[in-house]
């Protein structure tokens, strides 16, 4: 993978760019990402917390929905529907290949 393309400076700001837009775009629900991309703001979450190695899941997940996970789930997650369960798991299937 050509990961040494981008400095880290390039890429610290880029994620936080992604991060500011995922925070705006509340309207999309994690569960279409997932059907869509295969991945949510919850796996960002997710790899901010492996990457740290001492920040927590809960911890990683408020840097991510600027606010505790709990809240953002209350105030912007709906219920999902059988259909889009149906297209996460057969997106999510596909990143076994590179993961």
């Amino acid at each position: 993978m050509a990961d040494n393309m981008l400095n880290d400076a390039v890429a610290a700001t880029a994620f936080r760019r992604l991060i500011a837009h995922l925070q705006h775009r509340t309207d999309v629900q994690n569960i279409d990402l997932m059907g869509t991309a295969g991945f949510c703001r919850n796996c960002l979450a997710d790899w901010i917390a492996e990457a740290d190695g001492n920040l927590g899941k809960e911890q990683a997940r408020e840097i991510i929905h600027g606010m505790p996970f709990s809240e953002w789930k209350q105030r912007h997650q709906n219920e999902a529907t059988p259909e889009q369960i149906a297209k996460m798991q057969e997106s999510v299937a596909k990143n076994a290949d590179n993961h």
